[in-house]
């Protein structure tokens, strides 16, 4: 089911999704594409954007999917680093009523990319945009007279199928590699180890289709058992809670933020949210808080899990049958293997913080056209996370941060996630982010971002005053900004690099 803007809607089965991808997959043989081939696709997200997904896969034409908001010249990177022979994207999409000329980025883009060889363009909002001659085919054209059968290019498990590009917030983004094995496996072995789902089972697909969240845990996961998911491109709270009580939706699966603004929707009361059998949490550490008052609310048990866009995602989750704890990442997946490791690679014992190191069927190839990079990442055959945690008596994990988050005031560590928890707990409230910035003496100090509640009154030196009684002296922000929100990225995360600058 999509729901598209201005309040499109298609309900597509099985067999309708089978004859449009084979008839695209035909559609791009016609044009001369094959096995071995790379495609970007920039498209909104409606019904074509999984349709390309699934064909490119089909015939083994490794591709990338690049966020629809992102600029020219963002794409333009992407498309370089590929070295991609084909685009797909559409004339334009809707945000908020108003279109969003891809197409337009797509020109400016390729005027650097004498690779492409074609721009295949899908008729969504009809806006005037320029075809050029010999490049740009219609989607039409290029699906018209072709048959709606196409067998699926034998390819060995490891053979490329996805590179997903990394976020960026350490430099320039690197594209981890993907193979059909890594994200198989995900989405169909995985995924329902962790939930028992079969195909009765509706999920809201509101994460974006470029982020291997929202790919492999909602759309390759409920695809691979023949269940029922609705494309929702743009989150909203009142959007979500209506779609959830209309499709009877059974599994929600969302980053922390889409979590609290549910939360605090004025009018989520009047929504039937009783059908939501599984709830899933990724992307971002979830706020003990947050998850305790969403549980309480809903009466339902959020199962939080963690990966990276390099381990096709899913690395550990929370799972039924073991002991839940809050703040937990929870146990290794089925086939994956974690350990803590200090700055020698050697292994720490329980309770000890140190890098997070995964290694296991998820782990990406390497980066794409980065082999120092890859080597940089992937030591004695464990991935390096680059993230802080650490593993209890019961084998449980434990975000404790960021690496490149960490603060070091006066040559204490401060880890942000431990400050922003403290912040949470507070009932005025609702959004906290904490970063470090320069000081003359201490070389870092703690800062909170903070966004209050709905007609909550707090000042910040009530907020220094409370954070001071429930932390070490050193731990505490001395320097508090109110906002009326915090900046996120496209998947809901909070953006604290925006906050830095």
């Amino acid at each position: 089911i999509w729901e598209g803007e201005p309040g499109d809607q298609q309900i597509i089965t099985y067999q309708d999704l089978a004859r449009r991808v084979q008839q695209f997959s035909n559609g791009l043989l016609k044009l001369g594409y094959k096995t071995g081939d790379r495609a970007i696709i920039y498209m909104p997200m409606i019904p074509e954007l999984p349709i390309a997904m699934l064909a490119c896969a089909r015939l083994g034409i490794a591709h990338s999917v690049v966020f629809g908001g992102f600029s020219a010249e963002a794409l333009k990177t992407r498309i370089q680093d590929l070295e991609a022979t084909l685009v797909v994207t559409a004339d334009g999409g809707w945000r908020r009523g108003k279109i969003v000329p891809l197409k337009k980025a797509v020109d400016e883009a390729l005027e650097e990319c004498p690779g492409v060889k074609h721009s295949v363009v899908y008729r969504r909002t009809n806006n005037d945009i320029t075809m050029a001659e010999g490049r740009d085919v219609d989607w039409a054209d290029a699906i018209a007279n072709v048959s709606e059968s196409c067998p699926a290019v034998e390819l060995d498990s490891e053979h490329p199928l996805y590179v997903l590009y990394t976020s960026g917030t350490t430099g320039k983004p690197k594209g981890a590699e993907l193979s059909h094995s890594n994200l198989l496996l995900n989405c169909a072995v995985v995924v329902p180890k962790l939930i028992p789902l079969d195909r009765d089972d509706v999920a809201l697909a509101t994460l974006p289709l470029f982020h291997s969240f929202g790919q492999t845990c909602i759309q390759n996961a409920m695809i691979s058992l023949g269940a029922t998911f609705t494309l929702l491109p743009r989150f909203t709270p009142e959007a979500a809670l209506e779609i959830i009580q209309r499709d009877r939706v059974t599994l929600f699966a969302g980053v922390p933020t889409m979590y609290f603004a549910i939360l605090n929707h004025e009018g989520a009361d009047a929504y039937d949210l009783s059908s939501i059998d599984w709830c899933m949490c990724g992307g971002a550490p979830m706020p003990v808080e947050v998850m305790k008052a969403f549980e309480a609310k809903y009466g339902v048990t959020i199962l939080e899990g963690y990966g990276l866009s390099e381990t096709s995602p899913v690395a550990s989750f929370n799972v039924l049958d073991r002991p839940r704890k809050p703040g937990s990442i929870g146990y290794p997946a089925w086939g994956v293997e974690m350990c803590i490791m200090n700055e020698k690679d050697e292994p720490l014992p329980d309770d000890e913080v140190g890098e997070i190191c995964i290694r296991g069927h998820n782990v990406m190839k390497g980066y794409w056209q980065r082999p120092e990079a890859t080597a940089e990442t992937m030591r004695q055959g464990w991935f390096h996370s680059g993230d802080v945690g650490m593993r209890d008596a019961d084998g449980s994990y434990f975000i404790v941060d960021r690496k490149k988050d960490m603060i070091i005031r006066g040559g204490f560590n401060v880890y942000p996630r431990e400050v922003e928890e403290v912040l949470y707990a507070h009932t005025a409230i609702v959004e906290a982010a904490v970063i470090g910035v320069p000081h003359e003496s201490h070389g870092e100090e703690v800062k909170a971002v903070v966004a209050l509640a709905k007609g909550a009154s707090v000042t910040v030196e009530e907020i220094i005053a409370y954070s001071k009684e429930n932390l070490a002296a050193y731990k505490y922000p001395r320097i508090v900004e109110l906002v009326d929100e915090l900046p996120k990225g496209p998947t809901g995360k909070i953006l604290k690099r925006a906050l830095k600058e």
